[in-house]
């Protein structure tokens, strides 16, 4: 696994950040993970292969997930407009977030990989609010899921 020095850890509080949606409404982390188990997926790029592949895993995992009390949310530099797209073309069933300065990013410790292009780290996060499971797995972007599914059953188990 390709990890960041700096990424959060599990134990540690996830930040509490708003950021628009894919229709520029404000969605308040805090506010989701109160209800349900977060999982929260830093990534590059809307359409492009990698990230195209990683949120079609986690659209084709979202029944599993979601009846394992989670909630999906991706976060990239995208604009909103950019994800409205990026959602229809895919038949994304989770929210887009967008982090167009970065600050997310800067809260939760995601750096870049290689030094060159935003990083793709994924995060779960309870109800509480702090990190329960942390991944980066920068080169193989479908693996986010079935690691994310196993901290979820892991966390409803505990």
């Amino acid at each position: 696994m390709f990890t960041f020095a700096a990424m959060l850890k599990p134990g540690d509080p996830a930040a509490d950040l708003e950021l628009p949606d894919e229709q520029g409404r404000p969605v308040r982390l805090s506010d989701r993970w109160k209800e349900r188990v977060l999982v929260l997926f830093f990534y590059p790029k809307d359409n492009t292969p990698g990230c195209t592949a990683e949120a079609c895993g986690f659209r084709d995992a979202y029944d599993e997930l979601s009846a394992n009390g989670a909630e999906i949310i991706g976060i990239s530099g995208d604009d909103a407009a950019s994800h409205q797209g990026f959602i229809r073309r895919f038949q994304l069933p989770f929210t887009l977030l967008s982090d167009r300065d970065g600050r997310a990013r800067k809260a939760f410790d995601v750096g870049r990989t290689l030094g060159l292009w935003p990083g793709r780290v994924t995060y779960v996060i309870d109800r509480e609010g702090t990190v329960r499971a942390a991944f980066s797995h920068a080169f193989q972007p479908t693996r986010h899921v079935q690691d994310a599914l196993e901290a979820v059953i892991a966390q409803r188990s505990s």
